[in-house]
This record gives C-alpha cells, sequence and structure tokens, in this order.
C-alpha cells in the first residue's frame, strides 16, 4: 500500500492509493452525501448517485463510492453541476417514497431524510406513479416495507456478508423494480433466520424490527405483574440512543430508567446467563463422560437455531438441549419466583429487553412454554427501549445510577455479563466446567484464548489430563465451515460455539444503528471499531465483579438447594431445557434458494 496525493477543492491530501474518492474524502475531512454505501464507504451497486462528484478529465459526473483514487486526481465535491445533480438524484427517490416520515420509526434515524436536509432536497419536486407497495408484518421478528425502500441494496449485501444466505434480492426490473424475497414472499415463508442484520443498514424504514411497544401497553393496562429483564449487550448499546459515544457503559442509567418506567421488577439475564453455563456444562461433561458424538454447539442465539433447522437439520442432535437465557429466565420467573411470592403466573408478563430480532420469533416457539405458558411474553429491541424512554420524557443524562431489583434472581456474575460478546459462551463455560471437573477454580479466571473478534477461533484446554479442542464462530457465513467439518466426520472439537450476528450480541439486529451520517464525533474507523467498544464494556464489567463464576453465584446455589435439587434434574430440564425442529422439509430446495 502506497501514499499518493489527491486533491479535494484544489487542496493537496496524502492518502492510501486503495481507497475510493468517498472513503479518501472522509478521511480528509469531507463527508460526501450517499445512501447505497454500507460497509467502509465502499458500493457494489453505485445505484443511489447521490453521492456524485466532479473529477478533472472525467466528462460526466462520477458517483465517489466506486471511484478509486489515484496520484494527483482532482476531485471537485461542491460544483455547481455536482450539487444539482446530488439532489436531483435525491429528490427522485423522494418521488417515489411514502414520506410518512413522522409516524415512521426510523424518524431521527433515517438517512434519506437527513441526506435530503444536507443537500436541500425538495420531496415534492417530482410527481408521478408509485411503484406498488409490499407490506410484510408477518413474521414475528422483521417488517417490510417497500413504500420506504429506495433500492441501494445495502441488505442485500448485509444478508451475503453476515450471513452467507441471500434472502434479499432485487426482483423485477425497471420501474417494477423491488428488495425483497424470491417471488416477493414475506420472511415468514422463506428460510430467513430473522437476525436482523439487514436493519442494522438499511436507510430507511423499510426493513425494521417488529415494534412490540403496544403489547407493553396493554399489559400495563390490563394490570398485570410486568417483570422486565435486560440482556448483557443491552447496556454496552442503550446509551448511544442517547448521544453517547460508542463504548460508553449505560448500566446503572438503563435500571433507572426502567425503574421509572413501572416494572414491578428490573432483573438482568444475566442471573438466567449462569443458570444457563450451570446446565449447559453439566451437559457438556455428561455428554463426555457418555462419549456421546461431538461436538456440542451452543444454543444461545436464536438466529443461529433458526440457520441449523433449515440449513443443517441432520446436525440438531449436536446441538445442547438449553433454552436461551431469557428464555430460562422467563420460565423461573413464572415457577420459582412466583411460587416464593405467592403470583399467580398467568397474571405475570415476562418483557425481555434484547439486542436481537431473532429473540421475538424464539418467544413463539412452543418448546419455549411450560404447561402451555409462554416463558417470554413481549421482546423489545435495544432500539425499543430507546423509543420508550423518550416516549416517557425521561432524560438521559439526569438519570442516576441504579442497581438491579435483588429480589430471589437478582444476583449475576461476570461470567453471565460476557455472554453478549463472541467467545463469552465458551469462556463462561470453561470456568464452570473446570470447576465440575476437578472441584478446583480455573486459575486465572480469564480464558483469553476465547477472546477476539475473528469470524472462527480455536483454542483447547485441558483438564485432568484431558485435552479438549474448543471452536467460537460467529455469523452464519462462517458457522457454514464448521458445520460441513461435522457433516463430513472431519471435526476435530469438542464444543463449538456459535453466535447468530457478527461479533456476538453487541452487533445484534435490534441494536442501535451505527451510520457515519450521524457519528461525526465518532472516530473515523468506527465502522471498525464499534463492536470492539461494545465487547470492552461487558469485559470491563465483568473485571468489576466480586463474584466471576456462574456456579459461585449465591442466587443460584440458592435455586438449586432450595428448588431445582441439582444440575440437570427432572425439574430443571422441564423448564430450562427445549428441543428442535427439522425445517428443511418445509424448504425442500433449499440449497438452491
Amino acid at each position: 500500500m502506497a501514499k499518493i496525493t489527491v486533491y479535494f477543492e484544489n487542496k493537496p491530501y496524502l492518502v492510501d492509493d486503495d481507497l475510493t474518492v468517498l472513503e479518501a474524502a472522509k478521511i480528509c475531512g469531507y463527508n460526501i452525501p450517499n445512501l447505497c454505501t454500507w460497509k467502509k464507504g465502499r458500493c457494489s451497486v453505485a445505484s443511489c448517485r447521490v453521492c456524485l462528484v466532479k473529477v478533472e478529465g472525467e466528462r460526466r459526473l462520477v458517483p465517489s463510492c466506486a471511484y478509486p483514487v489515484r496520484d494527483g486526481l482532482k476531485v471537485f465535491i461542491s460544483d455547481p453541476q455536482a450539487v444539482i445533480a446530488r439532489r436531483t438524484s435525491v429528490e427522485l427517490l423522494l418521488s417515489n417514497h411514502s414520506l410518512s416520515c413522522q409516524t415512521c420509526k426510523k424518524n431521527g434515524k433515517c438517512e434519506l431524510l437527513e441526506v435530503s436536509k444536507r443537500v436541500g432536497a425538495e420531496p415534492e419536486k417530482y410527481i408521478g406513479e408509485k411503484t406498488p407497495i409490499t407490506y410484510d408484518d408477518v413474521a414475528p421478528g422483521l417488517v417490510r416495507d417497500t413504500s420506504k425502500c429506495i433500492l441501494c441494496g445495502r441488505c442485500i449485501e448485509a444478508c451475503k456478508d453476515a450471513q452467507g444466505i441471500g434472502i434479499l434480492g432485487f426482483e423485477k426490473r425497471g420501474f417494477n423494480t423491488f428488495v425483497g424475497p424470491a417471488g416477493n414472499r414475506s420472511f415468514s415463508s422463506v428460510p430467513c433466520i430473522q437476525c436482523g442484520q439487514c436493519t442494522l443498514v438499511c436507510p430507511t424504514g423499510a426493513l425494521m424490527e417488529h415494534n412490540e411497544i403496544d403489547k407493553l401497553d396493554q399489559a400495563f393496562a390490563e394490570g398485570k405483574y410486568v417483570i422486565v429483564q435486560t440482556a448483557p449487550a443491552v447496556r454496552a448499546a442503550i446509551g448511544e440512543e442517547f448521544g453517547e459515544k460508542i463504548g460508553t457503559p449505560s448500566t446503572g442509567k438503563m435500571v433507572a430508567a426502567l425503574h421509572r418506567l413501572g416494572f414491578y421488577r428490573v432483573f438482568d439475564t444475566n442471573f438466567a446467563a449462569d443458570l444457563t453455563i450451570c446446565e449447559e456444562a453439566n451437559e457438556f461433561i455428561h455428554r463426555v463422560i457418555t462419549k456421546t458424538p461431538g461436538p456440542m454447539l451452543t444454543s444461545c442465539s436464536p438466529g443461529w437455531i433458526n440457520y441449523i433447522e433449515y440449513y443443517y437439520p441432520e446436525l440438531i442432535p449436536h446441538l445442547s438441549s438449553c433454552k436461551s437465557p431469557h428464555e430460562m429466565m422467563g420460565a423461573i420467573i413464572k415457577s420459582y419466583y412466583a411460587e416464593k411470592r405467592g403470583i399467580d403466573r398467568s397474571k405475570i408478563c415476562v418483557v425481555s429487553i434484547m439486542p436481537c430480532t431473532a429473540k421475538k420469533y424464539e418467544k413463539e416457539r412452543d418448546a419455549n412454554s411450560v404447561d402451555g405458558i409462554k416463558d417470554v411474553d413481549i421482546v423489545l429491541t435495544t432500539r425499543e427501549l430507546g423509543q420508550l424512554i423518550r416516549r416517557s420524557g425521561i432524560q438521559w443524562k439526569k438519570l442516576p445510577e441504579e442497581e438491579f431489583d435483588n429480589d430471589l434472581i437478582g444476583d449475576y456474575s461476570g461470567a453471565g455479563v460476557i455472554f453478549g460478546v463472541t467467545g463469552g459462551v465458551m469462556e463462561a463455560a470453561i470456568r464452570t466446567a473446570f470447576y465440575i471437573l476437578t472441584n478446583h477454580e480455573l486459575e486465572p479466571v480469564e480464558f483469553t484464548p476465547c477472546r477476539g473478534l475473528e469470524g472462527i477461533k480455536e483454542a483447547s484446554v485441558t483438564i485432568l489430563g484431558n485435552t479438549y479442542n474448543i471452536a467460537i464462530c460467529s455469523g452464519m457465513k462462517n458457522a457454514k465451515v464448521l458445520l460441513d467439518q461435522i457433516k463430513e466426520g472431519k471435526s476435530k472439537y469438542d464444543f463449538i460455539e456459535v453466535m447468530g450476528c457478527p461479533g456476538g450480541c453487541v452487533n445484534g439486529g435490534g441494536q442501535p444503528y451505527v451510520y457515519p451520517l450521524f457519528l461525526e464525533n465518532e472516530d473515523d474507523d468506527i465502522l471498525d471499531t464499534y463492536i470492539a467498544k461494545r465487547a470492552n464494556v461487558l469485559y470491563e464489567e465483568d473485571r468489576s465483579r466480586k463474584v466471576r463464576r456462574s456456579h459461585l453465584n449465591p442466587d443460584i446455589i440458592e435455586l438449586y438447594k432450595s428448588y431445582l435439587t441439582e444440575y440437570g434434574s427432572p425439574l430443571a430440564h422441564k423448564l430450562l431445557h427445549t428441543h428442535y425442529n427439522n425445517k428443511r422439509e418445509k424448504y425442500p430446495d433449499i440449497e438452491e434458494e
């Protein structure tokens, strides 16, 4: 990589020679409007024409997102022809847009609206026939509204890049072009894993999570005991909804906000993460003792569970039977907690604040219920929590630091906290499995080979002379590599952790949007570093906890002592374990899709 000189508005700048004009401009202090770039200033289709600039020597304006820099290149962003062209491009996009901005949940984070302001576009400059609209809200996790789609293609690229699936694509041609699953089918009628990575990159409200705030309002109106739990990754990102810099710890303010929203109890899903580890580590040890063919696969990520059910159902026997932590929490609240506090469990409404859109689907699974009563009733994303707090008039900056409610199931360990980042489940499991097998604690407590944001990581741990090989992956494109090895009988691993979203839950489909257009106070490399900054929040909280091993959580110890009796007991299996389904039968042509 060499350094070259490029000129913006006749001023020289030294930049790397492998950049696009758009990337180079950003580094040099120029934020060229754009809508179809989705990752690091690069674009596969250059379709929106919003980033057009004048380049000396070119007869036409060029899209800066797809035009490479070269030594001596002269770029003019403020050229009058370029200014008019960018404005016209946005006005043409608006001519086919629904313009329902006041009722759109994306308002405030809509890139189309922000770019319109910056280029001075008139919303109804061009009026004509609209493309036929598809509104799909059938799937529990995602909503698609083509009236808001600008055909940028970012969702298509994200689905392929993160998951290697390609559920979305351009359908039809010309004026009738739209983005959707093949045949314009519903998300509920295709093998979509509901991960929501597409929602993270959509510049408008065309792809959103299925909002459930109205269900919460109804539960409060019905006078139910509305109990809320929050996943570990939420605290690492919720502050971003209120202008905090990425990587700002927000546990205390988040809890304070939830208290002010009127919930009966505010609990931490980390308690149930500790519970998951006790059950999962015990399950792994049982598989080793009984020589059950390995490797064992973790089961905490519902997007990942969808993936294996759709694409690798023959490997379902390798899955841990443990429910995910928030489902375990719901089951314990509606059994142990309800009994100890004398509350009719049918009058309890469990609300999960999650970084994940697939959790909305997960709560609807029949297997995630006990005696016909769902473990979890409502799932809100981190973004929905931000909406809820803003709606209530709560001023984030003025919130104090408060603690989770300490009522039977309030305590949690540092091991539970790191569940939110790739490798965290495995590290927590090793801490406890080591103790179960040896009756001694693993020292040092931090098993650092599990850490890092690589798509696939591998390590080994030796316990009582036996070496166990482990692997960790996130994103289904990476999972496919490991799953193919198992299918072919070539896997060398004993235990594999899989997370549906790249980087883990800190980068879940329900987390705050990371759009550089709205983050001008962040570092220029924010798209490269935001996952690590969120992950560091969780590692820091782990380090700050007095108890850092799941099996040492005093509330977990009491739960087993007075209720579940032992790891893997019949009652534990009834409440905390689940089963999976072969979905391949529903989509026999899945490999061709």
